[in-house]
């Protein structure tokens, strides 16, 4: 039965990969290595077949952007941290249907969303690095998106998040959505950021991030909806926190009501907050999510 069966906000430092490695950083994030572990392994529980991404690494300057290749394959090598995330091999299924249907019902929503099956167009580590630690069957396939939209409104991303959830209950598909980036995002001054790896930038973020997160648990998504455009800026929320607006999107906006299950508690890498948590899939009443309740949800 076509369903979004899962969703979560995830974390994909690329520090994780060191920590899986033998040296003097052996463990030294095992707490999301565990985290995403535990994460695949719900998401297969839940018997999805398709794993969708909302990646803040992959930046869109123009329109939004659905990655819809038949098959991701590679050794990737990021350019923003060569000596954490170096010759990651990865091999997945994608479903370009389902990546075409998303893309379709976000433009009809009224926000240009394009899918593409382009062989050379590959995977960025807000992908990669989550689907490396879950551990998926290989079955499950996967889906990318541009989650970093730098020039698009927080609710440009609401509708887009509402439309691809409407496009994923006719999908014949049962579905998996991660939304992949942190909560404040701001990275140490390059002079201190190696020294630093485990202290907040500013306490001002973290203070910020640990209210999202008490909303979060306590189901008051309405009220984080109205703060999130705020909060995504004056804490430099990672890709402005676009994948974030798109999750909550799918799920229902400020009609959502479940509150967030913590996998990985919150968590500080390299001056940024971090956290992993599993927010239940209420059923969907797309009548109710195409316009928030309060005019303040949309600032």
């Amino acid at each position: 039965m076509s369903q979004l069966v899962y969703a979560a906000k995830v974390t994909h430092i690329p520090r994780m990969i060191l920590s899986e490695q033998p040296g003097p950083l052996h463990g030294c994030r095992s707490d999301a290595t565990e985290g995403l572990l535990s994460v695949g392994q719900q998401i297969m529980e839940a018997g999805a077949d398709t794993v969708v991404i909302l990646d803040t690494h992959w930046l869109s300057n123009a329109a939004y952007h659905v990655n819809g290749a038949a098959r991701f394959e590679g050794v990737f090598t990021s350019s923003e941290f060569p000596t954490q995330l170096s010759e990651l091999p990865y091999a997945y299924d994608g479903q370009p249907a389902l990546a075409f249907a998303m893309a379709q019902a976000a433009s009809a929503a009224g926000v240009k969303t394009i899918a593409h099956q382009k062989s050379h167009l590959g995977l960025e580590y807000g992908t990669l690095v989550p689907l490396h630690f879950m551990q998926l069957d290989p079955s499950i396939r996967v889906i990318s998106v541009s989650g970093w939209c730098a020039f698009a409104t927080i609710d440009e991303s609401r509708r887009v998040g509402a439309a691809f959830r409407d496009a994923i209950e006719r999908s014949g598909h049962r579905v998996a959505l991660l939304a992949s980036g942190s909560l404040s995002h701001r990275i140490h001054d390059n002079h201190e950021v190696l020294d630093r790896p485990y202290e907040i930038s500013d306490e001002f973020n973290r203070q910020c991030d640990l209210r999202a997160l008490e909303l979060w648990q306590a189901g008051r998504w309405a009220e984080f909806t109205a703060m999130l455009p705020s909060y995504a800026k004056a804490c430099t929320g990672e890709g402005w926190m676009h994948d974030t607006a798109m999750l909550l999107g799918a799920l229902g906006w400020d009609h959502y009501r479940s509150p967030a299950s913590v996998v990985t508690p919150y968590f500080v890498a390299s001056g940024t907050g971090q956290v992993i948590a599993s927010l239940p899939v209420e059923p969907w009443h797309p009548a109710s999510a195409t316009e928030p309740a309060t005019a303040e949800a949309t600032a």
